[in-house]
């Protein structure tokens, strides 16, 4: 006889899954047994909110959920972070937590919390299964719900008692494709109309773009029109940022230099645009007309109101839009000019030696160590909008960042999914003291699975971005500030190797050292974030030139 957690494992194994991540508990000991016999391999994780951060980097990263598992209650808790981000972030994913027996009660309420009603805002679909038979039918429907535009998490709950029920083997589902109609053609029509109207068009490519199977759809997209492009924060390296009509990534929402291109536009083609990015323009009844292209309808924001729309299979639909516009742009090209001046200004003082290094100077010398498939995972902190505005990519999905939940603790546990999947390509993990800390301790899951994967620890002994927030808002410097552990200590405590960087021009030495040497090496290097008022402040403040007013503004927002 089979018991339901075999069922749910055979599944699985339908379903292709390679990597189960989590922290198991009493009440999934019979799934715990069902995948010791089975082809799927259990990663565990010292936290399940790692495990969490790792399927949904799986999800991303090859479109196919990942699965991470934990116990009930307190286990089942903390998965919910990982949850919100794979929500937001669109990253398809499936939470499998256990719960104590449904047909009878021996521990009354102990350790019992209402998972289904906790997971339903941050979920897809969340479903207890409360009969053995319906698991093949579940579970298929789960990964189904969980890859569908717009992708997502997907929970199930499974009580001890189903999991250790016998019922006979019964057949799985079997998985099958499903494409996405394309944009219906009068929507291509009046989409294309508007374009071949337009005097300075722009392209913006956003989150959705991201997803895997796009990448080659908008390369020819914007070869076919040749209309100059910027992106947001998570739309960065679907078009290479070494293209010749590529302007930059908007890191703030608005007034940086990427927005002087913005601002003259107008007409802005959004594809992929997910409105749970902060911003990356703030539309206003003056600004320019805006089209929507994406899987899936705009969401109407104060500030986001599209003129017109395209949904549909985004790839195939601009394919569509490309038969229409191409060869007969004849204004395509008006706002590259602002390339040079934009792309110059961003990458200034890159190179300057003062210690401790500049933000720029980091992400400069992070770019010379990586190849062009290296893959760079941040967490999140003033960094991010640093390595969002310099960090110039060559390939899709090679900067993971987070700019929806916009979570600390992420950078770490997603470097090492990255690592996992793309084994001979150099990963790196950038992380602030702050966030590092969040999930530190997977740094013995890293060793243990002897993945090859660097960590550049940025120290600066405080919460750098509030704290700069704070000097903003003209608050006092106050209650952002802790101590730190002797980072390389701290790692070789783990097993992993450490260094320490007490040089500006030994940064980028230290970082090939460690790639070359293999396994997990963390370096750490402090940063000077003077850096941010000057440039993000006062330089955008007084250098900035509106081209719709011709004066320089006095004021911007926060990013």
């Amino acid at each position: 006889m089979t018991k339901g957690s075999d069922l749910l494992v055979a599944a699985l194994e339908n379903e292709g899954v390679e990597f189960i991540f989590g922290v198991p508990g009493e009440e999934n000991l019979d799934v715990v047994e069902s995948l010791r016999t089975s082809r799927i391999k259990l990663v565990l994780t010292r936290h399940e909110q790692s495990a969490a951060f790792m399927a949904a980097t799986h999800g991303r990263l090859t479109g196919r959920p990942g699965v991470c598992i934990s116990t009930l209650g307190p286990g089942a808790l903390n998965l919910v972070t990982g949850a919100a981000y794979a929500y937001l972030g669109a990253m398809p994913m499936i939470l499998l937590t256990g719960q104590k027996g449904i047909m009878s009660s021996q521990q009354a309420r102990f350790q019992i919390v209402d998972m289904i009603a906790t997971m339903r805002p941050l979920t897809k679909s969340t479903r207890q299964i409360v009969s053995t038979r319906s698991i093949p039918t579940l579970v298929r429907d789960a990964f189904r719900v969980a890859m569908e535009e717009r992708p997502g998490p997907v929970h199930l709950e499974l009580p001890e008692d189903i999991a250790g029920e016998e019922v006979p083997d019964l057949p799985m589902v079997p998985p099958h494709p499903i494409e996405q109609p394309v944009a219906p053609s009068l929507a291509l029509d009046r989409a294309a109309e508007m374009i071949l109207k337009a005097k300075r068009p722009l392209v913006m490519l956003g989150a959705a773009t991201s997803r895997p199977r796009l990448s080659a759809g908008l390369t020819d997209f914007i070869a076919r029109t040749q209309i100059p492009f910027f992106n947001t924060q998570m739309g960065k390296g679907t078009v290479a940022g070494g293209h010749n009509l590529y302007l930059g990534t908007a890191a703030l929402s608005q007034r940086d230099y990427v927005h002087e291109a913005i601002d003259r536009a107008d007409l802005i083609i959004a594809i992929g645009h997910d409105t749970i990015e902060k911003p990356p323009f703030l539309m206003g009844l003056d600004g320019p007309q805006v089209i929507h292209i994406s899987y899936t309808p705009a969401n109407v924001e104060q500030v986001y109101f599209p003129h017109a729309e395209v949904v549909g299979d985004v790839g195939p639909s601009l394919a569509l839009l490309s038969e229409r516009l191409e060869g007969r742009l004849k204004t395509a090209s008006a706002l590259t000019s602002l390339r040079e001046g934009i792309l110059r200004r961003i990458t200034d003082r890159a190179t300057e030696g003062r210690f401790p290094p500049t933000p720029q100077r980091i992400v400069h010398d992070v770019r010379q160590v990586m190849p062009e498939d290296g893959i760079v995972c941040l967490d999140n902190g003033m960094y991010k909008i640093w390595f969002a505005r310099n960090y110039r990519t060559w390939m899709p999905n090679t900067v993971l960042l987070d700019n929806a939940l916009a979570t600390m603790g992420a950078g770490l546990p997603s470097a090492m999914m990255a690592a996992m999947l793309y084994p001979d390509r150099r990963v790196l993990a950038v992380c602030g003291d702050g966030g590092f800390m969040m999930n530190s301790q997977e740094l013995e899951t890293a060793v243990r699975l002897k993945l090859n994967l660097v960590v550049l620890i940025l120290d600066d002994n405080g919460y750098g971005m509030i704290r700069w927030k704070q000097a903003v808002d003209d608050f006092s410097d106050w209650g952002l500030t802790f101590g730190n552990p002797d980072f390389v200590k701290y790692a070789e405590a783990y097993g992993a190797k450490g260094s320490r960087v007490e040089a500006t021009e030994d940064l980028a030495p230290a970082l090939e050292a460690a790639f070359k040497a293999g396994g997990v090496h963390v370096v750490t290097v402090p940063i000077d974030y003077s850096e941010n008022m000057r440039v993000l402040v006062d330089e955008l403040k007084t250098s900035y030139q509106d081209p719709r007013a011709g004066e320089t503004v006095s004021e911007r927002s926060m990013p």
